[in-house]
């Protein structure tokens, strides 16, 4: 993509979008600078697909700039982008080697170089007896870690990442993220949408959190923690919680409770004030709000919706052709 070292390899400017009278993205803009790992957040019918299929030229923007690497998306420049979409796509009558090599060489790589790369990271994966499996004789999860092979085999400079650990196991979510850390490592940009709060503070330099198709947080997950109020203090206790203006009692369990601090409240003087009020405090722990507190602020018991085509099953949607 030979991405100038000042310039974001993904610029999205005041992007618009709208589906009949529905508008699903309203003005937004952000961008994801080279060599980075960006988390992509949002709950559903947010509209990050929407984002990510008008990005690869899938859908074509109501208004707005969407650009990888200086200039709109074209299928010619695909073999340097690696797209992993929510909605898997493999031909799966056919063997897991035949498949991965089918994509290695429309990526460029001659067949043997295709094949073995595929031997080697079914080994990595744990899936070398599967080599001559049928696609659709494997478990959802051993394809999913197929179709991540695909999208990576020829070290795309730019990874899109749609939910990759979804239904996976502790085991292999962390072998997933070990593979997305290496890919980072060798020089990809990597643009993930994750539900998992823990992969994006392990993983991401930078987020965005999309809701009703805006921005509601941009920036490194410090800077999005200082803007939702910073400082919470997990309480493990007994008695009775006195109300306060120093803090709002978020959550509040048998023994257990999360406050968060009011802005310039002092955390020593809200220790003593519980202690004085009868509260028997067996802990008292301070810490930055989690994603997944901040997330929980954002969203809160939004419900799932079909309205918005982020949710539905589109037509439109590619396999493991640009997805892979």
């Amino acid at each position: 993509m030979g991405q100038a070292a000042s310039s974001p390899i993904v610029h999205i400017e005041n992007f618009r979008m709208v589906f009949g009278r529905t508008t699903v993205i309203d003005d937004l803009s952000f961008d994801i600078e080279a060599g980075e790992t960006f988390g992509f957040l949002g709950s559903n019918g947010s509209g990050k697909t929407t984002t990510i299929r008008a990005l690869l030229g899938i859908y074509q923007p109501t208004g707005g700039t969407l650009h990888i690497d200086g200039r709109p998306f074209s299928p010619e420049r695909g073999s340097r982008l690696g797209y992993l979409p929510e909605e898997r796509g493999l031909y799966k009558k056919e063997s897991v080697i035949d498949v991965m090599t089918y994509f290695g060489r429309l990526k460029g790589l001659s067949k043997p170089e295709s094949k073995r790369w595929s031997l080697n990271y079914l080994e990595r994966v744990s899936l070398a007896d599967k080599a001559a499996t049928r696609l659709d004789k494997l478990s959802g999860g051993q394809q999913q870690k197929v179709q991540l092979g695909v999208t990576i085999m020829n070290q795309p400079e730019l990874l899109i990442l749609d939910e990759p650990t979804k239904g996976f196991d502790p085991v292999n979510r962390r072998l997933l993220m070990d593979i997305i850390e290496e890919q980072k490592r060798q020089g990809a940009t990597v643009l993930m949408v994750t539900h998992q709060m823990e992969e994006v503070e392990r993983l991401c330099d930078r987020v965005i959190l999309l809701k009703n198709g805006r921005s509601e947080a941009y920036g490194t997950i410090p800077e999005v923690q200082d803007q939702f109020g910073g400082t919470m203090v997990r309480l493990r206790y007994s008695g009775d919680i006195p109300e306060s203006s120093k803090y709002l009692v978020t959550l509040r369990e048998r023994n257990y409770a999360e406050l968060t601090v009011t802005e310039g409240a002092d955390e020593a003087a809200i220790l003593r004030d519980l202690v004085g009020a009868g509260v028997a405090v067996r802990g008292f722990e301070t810490s930055k709000l989690s994603l997944d507190d901040i997330f929980l602020r954002v969203y809160g018991d939004e419900a799932d919706t079909a309205s918005d085509p982020d949710n539905a099953k589109d037509p439109a949607q590619p396999t493991a052709g640009v997805a892979a």
